[in-house]
């Protein structure tokens, strides 16, 4: 993963397509690129099973919001240092980090789904 300057992002937030989606992760985190075909079959498969976009949209909410992160290197760190402390920590490490996963992700869904100018 390259660096970003000034705490920039390293790439602009990609729409919210199973393509574009696939691109970023490709370029922030090509290691995930895996997980990430692995759970679209998934979605793909209840979709069809189900006659229902909701696994898709879940697919993809959840990926946009993975790319958010991961294309912040400051923010992506911090969420991987709470993951830590939420695996290894007493009682109250892991509802301290739990706390701050969850306003992690909170902002994070916030700001994908406010509007953009």
């Amino acid at each position: 993963m390259s660096t970003s300057t000034a705490g920039q992002p390293l790439i602009p937030q990609p729409p919210a397509t199973v393509t574009a989606l696939r691109q970023a992760v490709a370029q922030v985190a090509p290691a995930a690129l895996p997980a990430f075909t692995r759970e679209l079959d998934q979605a793909a498969d209840q979709s069809r099973q189900g006659s229902d976009l909701a696994p898709l949209q879940r697919f993809i909410t959840q990926w946009a919001a993975y790319v958010y992160i991961q294309r912040q290197p400051h923010l992506a760190a911090e969420l991987r240092r709470w993951e830590e402390a939420a695996a290894t920590g007493d009682a109250t490490q892991v509802r301290r980090a739990a706390a701050e996963i969850g306003r992690i992700l909170d902002a994070t869904h916030a700001a994908l789904t406010s509007p953009r100018p």
